[in-house]
């Protein structure tokens, strides 16, 4: 009987440390748990902001910024976030696109790249200023590329007038890659030989 006694004794001491600690556990348990779910937050919070220095002063800042645009689809009747922001919403929109995109960089405001409607009067402000090329050159990082679609083929005459505009990506193994706004309603990357007969020239910013 003693020795059942202390068996007794020693369950009721154990059940009772069990539910000691088991009350003190908890609040530990829900406090890491909570800080759990608040880093984990915090994390996914900071991966979401963009960190990227836009306004660095070279092509690679306006490359950044048209890259993470890549499949933005216009909505009905032509709307986008770039039309609205050069006034020509409902409209073609390649060439609000470029200037959005320059915007984020303050390239707007520090007169770098215009704030331009039409590609024509784009290609304008370029040439104005001497940082105009035409399309046999290699262009870089963040040039301005435009195009004259108005041809009868790569034989036939164009009319000199752009139709078209987007922003240089970069250039691997004579292949110049881009990135467009309006391009099938939406931005896309797309690629051209160098000397392509539909790139009319090229802006040449100077960052």
């Amino acid at each position: 009987s003693v020795v059942v006694t202390v068996m007794y004794f020693a369950v009721q001491i154990a059940v009772t440390i069990f539910f000691v600690l088991l009350i003190l556990l908890i609040p530990i348990i829900v406090i890491v748990s909570f800080l759990g779910i608040i880093i984990t937050l915090l994390s996914g919070f900071a991966a979401a902001v963009d960190n990227t220095d836009y306004a660095s002063g070279s092509g690679a800042s306006i490359v950044a910024v048209a890259v993470q645009e890549i499949g933005y689809h216009e909505g009905a009747g032509n709307h986008t976030k770039y039309g609205v922001y050069t006034g020509t919403d409902g409209m073609s929109w390649c060439h609000a696109f470029v200037s959005w995109c320059a915007n984020e960089c303050g390239y707007i405001d520090t007169g770098v790249i215009p704030k331009f409607a039409g590609c024509v009067n784009g290609v304008q402000w370029f040439r104005e200023r001497g940082q105009w090329a035409d399309n046999s050159m290699e262009p870089s990082p963040g040039m301005i590329i435009f195009f004259d679609w108005d041809n009868k083929g790569s034989s036939g005459p164009q009319d000199g007038e752009s139709d078209h505009v987007g922003i240089v990506e970069k250039v691997e193994n004579g292949t110049v890659y881009t990135v467009e706004g309006n391009s099938g309603d939406s931005c896309r990357e797309n690629h051209y030989a160098i000397g392509y007969y539909e790139i009319l020239g090229y802006g040449m910013p100077q960052y």
